[in-house]
């Protein structure tokens, strides 16, 4: 239901869904709920990623907006933390930490044996949309190092060939 524009309760007119699509209407209730206010951003942004698995441009911009925010202050939130993606997702992940203690035990090279039989870097999707790669700063499994997360299972004390066998069978 895509009202043109509506009054919010600060007495600023908000925006209208994007689209007719129906996961619109589960962000809206969420940012109704948190009164459409600027200190909601981030769960709201967290609703509209459930909904879709990731967060363009329009969804930044429309939730930025309705929440009383600049599209540039959306977006510098959703790249500021990891957890949101601004492109469509593989249908499995593989995180690499990248912290130091796994910098320091060959998280490098897991990233190059990614890169090397993936032919993709971190933030990137296969082109078969079948695997993502991304990098994060710590899992808190540094006596494991290097650590991998694929698909949400840890795997510590991981090698480069091992890693790659393990993408492989997914």
């Amino acid at each position: 239901m895509a009202i043109a524009t509506v009054q919010a309760a600060a007495g600023r007119s908000r925006p209208s869904a994007p689209s007719d699509d129906k996961r619109w209407r589960q962000v809206d209730v969420r940012m109704r709920r948190l009164g459409y206010r600027p200190d909601g951003l981030i769960e709201a942004l967290h609703t509209a990623q459930e909904a879709f698995g990731y967060l363009d441009d329009e969804a930044l911009t429309y939730v930025g907006e309705s929440m009383g925010v600049a599209p540039s202050k959306a977006y510098g939130v959703a790249t500021f933390y990891s957890h949101f993606m601004l492109k469509p997702q593989g249908e499995h992940t593989c995180v690499v930490c990248a912290g130091t203690a796994c910098y320091i035990n060959g998280a490098a090279g897991l990233l190059g044996a990614i890169e090397g039989k993936l032919g993709v870097e971190p933030g990137e999707t296969t082109p078969d949309n079948k695997i993502s790669v991304l990098k994060a700063r710590c899992f808190g499994c540094c006596s494991m190092a290097p650590v991998v997360m694929v698909d949400g299972e840890v795997h510590g004390t991981i090698t480069p060939p091992e890693l790659v066998t393990l993408l492989e069978d997914l």
